[in-house]
């Protein structure tokens, strides 16, 4: 039973569209094209990941995304000194903090906030007095949870990887842990006055079982829709992923 009508906003994640011009050089295809379809095609929000080794979305990137999209900037970056440099520079809507390391592929789980307080409280106070929303990308775990709101974010983004790798894998006892850790988990941050969002390997089949918590009001969604682009368009395939968090949450 949906205890909570509120409107479920979505995060576009454009990352692997840069990914692709990347791997040939030049300028296509564009960005900055793709946060604008997003936005056409009902995103509430662009989400980009400056990673520390710029294999994706560059420093340039971000520099035209903030002046040049309608909606709120999410910049995903790692807590470096770095990154914090540019966030206070940019001064995006949100900063999501999440781990790097430099061999992944993608981010493999959560930030450790427990065994890094003292410095990610140090590392997160200029960015909420230059009025970034702050969020912490984590495992649905109690204690990173305290922990996040020790340091100060207002925010914390649900790793939903496991998740979505248990449905894939047909892992069922798996899946079923997994989700319900994270609907338990989300009842818990809500109660502690954090903002919950979830994001990581979300697809058409797994995106509704989390639409359904009450207590997550934003989805990041980023890899799979970029592939069914590929094959159907980005608009489409953004709208369809809409269709099916309205679905889940009238």
């Amino acid at each position: 039973m949906i205890r909570n009508a509120q409107y479920l906003r979505l995060g576009v994640n454009i990352d692997h569209v840069a990914t692709v011009r990347n791997a040939r050089g030049g300028d296509n295809p564009d960005p900055l094209r793709a946060a604008q379809l997003a936005i056409e095609a009902g995103a509430d929000g662009i989400t980009a990941h400056l990673r520390e080794d710029r294999r994706h979305i560059s420093d340039t990137d971000i520099e035209r995304l903030i002046e040049q999209i309608s909606l709120p900037l999410n910049l995903e970056m790692a807590a470096t000194t770095e990154m914090q440099k540019i966030a206070l520079r940019h001064k995006p809507h949100a900063v999501c903090l999440v781990p790097e390391k430099r061999e992944e592929r993608t981010t493999e789980g959560g930030l450790n906030v427990v065994s890094e307080e003292k410095r990610l409280a140090q590392f997160i106070a200029p960015l909420c007095t230059a009025g970034c929303r702050v969020s912490l990308f984590i495992a649905a775990q109690s204690d990173q949870i305290e922990a996040a709101k020790r340091v100060g974010a207002q925010v914390i983004e649900l790793h939903s990887g496991a998740y979505c790798d248990a449905y894939a894998e047909g892992r069922h006892e798996d899946y079923d842990r997994e989700l319900e850790a994270i609907q338990v988990m989300a009842k818990f941050a809500q109660e502690l006055g954090l903002e919950v969002h979830a994001g990581h390997g979300l697809t058409y089949d797994t995106v509704m079982a989390i639409a359904e918590i009450p207590e997550v009001v934003e989805l990041n969604i980023g890899h799979f829709l970029i592939g069914e682009a590929i094959f159907n368009g980005l608009k489409p395939a953004i709208a369809e992923m809409r269709r099916r968090m309205n679905a889940a949450r009238p």
